[in-house]
């Protein structure tokens, strides 16, 4: 029989007074968030709800409902009180253990909001999206318009939650999408449509202004739209204002008939009419490949039954799906439509070569296919927080909505500002995969005569490589004043 009795053997616990926590990375995005000069802006816009010279700054509040997103430890607001308790988190957020919120001020804190606030979270948001623009320098600014279904279904009479079309009864907010950054959006119930009034095109007017007025005023813009938002009120307001888009159309049947004819296929009855449409050569099929995977495409002109333009359009068919080709009735054929090539003043502002590069077919079939990568922040933001949201009142969970919204982008920010250039994740990371990285390491907190010091076990202070985060801590660009 082996023998387990052995000196390592614990044999006592006791409790220590040392200022100790599990999610010692907490620490370096609380820091963050005021090396970005963060609070100034938030107690700015949102410093009127604070009742009393008594009452703790609404900054101070705000600082950890962040927190308390980019920790996601639990989706619960009573965990406030857990954190409450929690002298070694309260030292990571660098505030002492009497300031730290319980949950009944976190929810008195959301209960005041109306729904107006809405318009100034928005503000924050397109603030952050214009700081990215001059940090990041792009040559060319492309953002996708798409909607998020946040399914709520067993929710117990929540205002605003309604049916989606993917059949849950929820909330589906409107997202502009930049570079994996959700740089406005308009927080909705789940009966509005995408497309619903003139909010698209009201919101992107606005955005357009300030992309030209904060960044650079002729920087080519594209947007990129899918089949949900399939309206030409939409075009003809972005080509008034000199922006490209792209959008997937509608497989209408003139469509259908007229790749029949492209392709050479017999004529069929279509509604008890024989169509007369003449073959056409396969020279007039381009191909556009990847690398891991072909499509053949042809370009025309198209104009709705009920439109005023006729727009440039592709027809594009799949030929083979990682080293397979497709078999015909199996090809997702796909119908884009655009301005670019046809509005010249969209590439202004670029030199005439790289403007016929970006108008070539290709590239715009290159553009849309990248649409469906636009469509990972809805994944990230889900992953990072939640669905389902806490409150029964609309304006309520408007906020508490914004709030997480806030905190995903400044998550994303904080990764690429201070994690991404050590190698501690890489941009495409998902919020789970950081926390699990970067966030659950033990730290504790050591107070001398003149300053507090935390410290990390070696493997995590060389693995994490946490001094030299703690100084690029100290080099990140703040928020304009």
């Amino acid at each position: 029989m082996s023998d387990y009795s052995g000196a390592q053997k614990i044999s006592k616990i006791e409790m220590t007074e040392d200022d100790m926590t599990g999610r010692g990375g907490v620490f370096f995005f609380s820091r963050y968030l005021g090396s970005i000069e963060l609070f100034g802006y938030l107690d700015l816009l949102f410093g009127h709800l604070r009742g009393s010279a008594k009452a703790m700054p609404v900054w101070h509040l705000f600082k950890q409902v962040l927190c308390f997103f980019f920790d996601g430890t639990s989706s619960h607001l009573t965990y406030f009180d857990t954190l409450r308790r929690d002298e070694g988190y309260a030292a990571m957020l660098e505030e002492p253990a009497d300031r730290l919120a319980s949950s009944h001020a976190i929810k008195r804190l959301f209960k005041l909001f109306k729904w107006t606030d809405g318009k100034s979270f928005r503000w924050l948001l397109r603030t952050i999206f214009i700081w990215r623009l001059k940090i990041e320098k792009p040559s060319t600014v492309i953002f996708t318009v798409d909607t998020m279904v946040m399914d709520n279904d067993d929710a117990y009479q929540r205002h605003g939650v309604s049916p989606t079309y993917k059949k849950v009864k929820g909330f589906q907010p409107l997202h502009f999408i930049w570079n994996n950054l959700i740089v406005d959006a308009v927080f909705r119930g789940g009966k509005k449509s995408g497309n619903a009034g003139d909010t698209v095109i009201n919101v992107l007017t606005e955005l357009v202004d300030e992309i030209r007025k904060g960044y650079c005023p002729d920087v080519p813009i594209i947007v990129r739209f899918d089949s949900g938002f399939y309206d030409e009120k939409i075009l003809i307001a972005l080509d008034a204002l000199n922006v490209g888009f792209i959008m997937t159309g509608k497989m209408y049947e003139p469509i259908k008939k007229h790749a029949r004819a492209m392709a050479g296929e017999p004529l069929r009855m279509i509604a008890g009419e024989s169509l007369q449409t003449e073959s056409c050569l396969s020279e007039t099929w381009g191909r556009y490949d990847n690398g891991h995977q072909a499509w053949s495409y042809f370009e025309f002109g198209y104009r709705g039954k009920s439109w005023k333009t006729c727009w440039r359009s592709f027809y594009t068919k799949p030929l083979y799906e990682e080293r397979q080709m497709l078999l015909d009735f199996a090809r997702p054929d796909n119908v884009i439509h655009t301005n670019i090539g046809q509005n010249q003043a969209v590439f202004a502002g670029l030199a005439e070569k790289e403007a016929r590069k970006l108008s070539r077919p290709e590239a715009i079939i290159e553009c849309h296919h990248q649409r469906g990568a636009d469509e990972l922040p809805h994944r990230g933001l889900k992953d990072y927080g939640f669905e389902q949201l806490p409150f029964k009142r609309f304006p309520a969970n408007n906020a508490f909505y914004y709030c997480m919204v806030l905190s995903f982008n400044l998550f994303e920010c904080f990764k690429r500002d201070v994690l991404v250039p050590d190698g501690i994740a890489k941009t495409g990371s998902y919020a789970s995969t950081v926390r699990r990285t970067f966030v659950d390491f033990a730290a504790k907190v050591v107070h001398t005569a003149r300053q507090r010091i935390m410290k990390a076990t070696k493997s995590a202070f060389e693995y994490l490589k946490l001094d030299a985060i703690f100084k690029r801590l100290q080099e990140v660009v703040p928020l304009p004043s």
